[in-house]
């Protein structure tokens, strides 16, 4: 019986590196260095190929990688320029296959169906999305492709080989064709988890395939071990539905910024900014965290229950309540969360609130973010701004997000 395979994976390789030549073709072929900022000695995010066989890679400093990689050029990373390209992509791939999960900045998985699902046409499949890629966007684009009975194995598959690999897995094949891995390659098994594993006699690959499901709910401490287990196989799993919990921003401040007032100012334009989002994704905030990491490695921190609000001015208010009791000194990074969100209209109003929030105020509130919408950021501001303005405050790609373009104008 042939082969067959339900889930293609596609990972852009070194995409930010890729995005900084493919806007400049004249970076193609060099080994290119992507920073967090444009400010000297900045880190690395991410490399080139050619960097990386050099050994730059995420957190190396410009210092150490021109040391290790003659010629490197860099580039500060430029979010909504990633976020374009990102899109341009996935309209490429849309050409060939539709799209069904967004996983990251540089990660999507898609569903093959019926005769699709035939390992020779999943495969030319798999070389169609990865030249439509090159030829509808940028030819310094290049993607790896997994091909597999599940998301789990079609990710493993996907990064057997960078740039460009097209490998597919079944389990006929398994678990021989990937017991070079190291556990911690596999998605989903960190350092501690592989720490944990190793405490229990699970040193390779091999040895995890074999486990006992039940075993492997034990070493993972829940349900999601036998599931992780389970789709290594290639059986199928139904993962349950995850609820959006909070939305969080958090930034690493600037000389310009590294004073308690400069942290206060930036935490307030976090917080404009998780506003907005509120008010955009249509949700309410019942708690409020605030957080900083000092010079000297305390993290002092605030948070409490409020009342099921999308009120910029009112957060602002318990912001600055929380700020006054703590002891910031040296302050080197400062995150907000906005936390227990609720769907817009499920709210219950509070009996014995003596001044429920006005109506006109999430009017107001909704009126300026219309207005910075339409005429760019900042045209009207909730208050001072920090001493040091940091491109993309609040609207940085990060794991599992993906910002849209009003990111960038609230």
């Amino acid at each position: 019986m042939p082969h067959r395979v339900s889930t293609l994976f596609f990972d852009m390789n070194s995409f930010y590196a890729s995005v900084a030549q493919a806007e400049e073709p004249a970076l193609m072929g060099r080994p290119v260095g992507v920073l967090t900022t444009d400010a000297p000695n900045a880190a690395c995010i991410a490399a080139s190929f050619d960097a990386k066989r050099a050994g730059v890679g995420m957190g190396t400093r410009q210092d150490e990688a021109r040391k290790l990689c003659h010629g490197i050029v860099f580039r500060a990373v430029k979010h909504d320029v990633c976020v374009r390209y990102h899109h341009a992509i996935l309209a490429a791939v849309e050409t060939v296959v539709p799209v069904h999960r967004v996983w990251s900045i540089d990660e999507c998985s898609c569903l093959l169906r019926g005769s699709e699902q035939e390992l020779p046409r999943a495969l030319e499949i798999g070389r169609a999305l990865q030249a439509a890629v090159l030829a509808q966007v940028s030819p310094a684009l290049k993607c790896s492709v997994g091909l597999a009975p599940t998301r789990l194995l079609a990710k493993v598959a996907a990064g057997l080989q960078k740039p460009g690999g097209l490998h597919w897995l079944v389990p006929d094949v398994l678990p021989g064709r990937i017991s070079h891995l190291a556990l911690d390659d596999l998605p989903g098994i960190s350092w501690r988890m592989k720490a944990r594993l190793e405490a229990a006699g699970i040193a390779d690959i091999p040895a995890l395939y074999a486990l006992d499901p039940k075993r492997a709910r034990a070493i993972w401490g829940s349900v999601s071990g036998e599931r992780f287990l389970r789709e290594l196989r290639g059986e199928t799993v139904i993962w349950p539905e995850t609820r959006r919990g909070m939305i969080g921003h958090g930034q690493v401040l600037t000389a310009g910024n590294k004073t308690p007032e400069g942290a206060r100012l930036v935490a307030r334009r976090l917080l404009v900014k998780a506003a907005a989002r509120l008010r955009r994704e249509g949700f309410l905030a019942r708690s409020l965290h605030v957080g900083l990491r000092l010079d000297n490695g305390d993290r002092p921190g605030a948070e409490g229950q409020i009342k099921a609000t999308q009120d910029t001015f009112f957060l602002l208010q318990t912001l600055d309540r929380y700020w006054r009791g703590l002891a910031v000194h040296r302050p080197n990074s400062v995150n907000v969360v906005l936390g227990g969100l609720l769907p817009l209209g499920q709210e219950t109003g509070d009996l014995f609130d003596p001044a429920p929030a006005p109506p006109q105020k999430a009017d107001l509130c909704r009126a300026i973010d219309a207005l910075n919408q339409r005429f760019g950021q900042d045209t009207v501001r909730f208050g001072q701004l920090p001493p040091h303005r940091v491109p993309y405050t609040g609207a940085k790609i990060a794991f599992g997000r993906i910002p849209v373009a009003e990111d960038f104008l609230e």
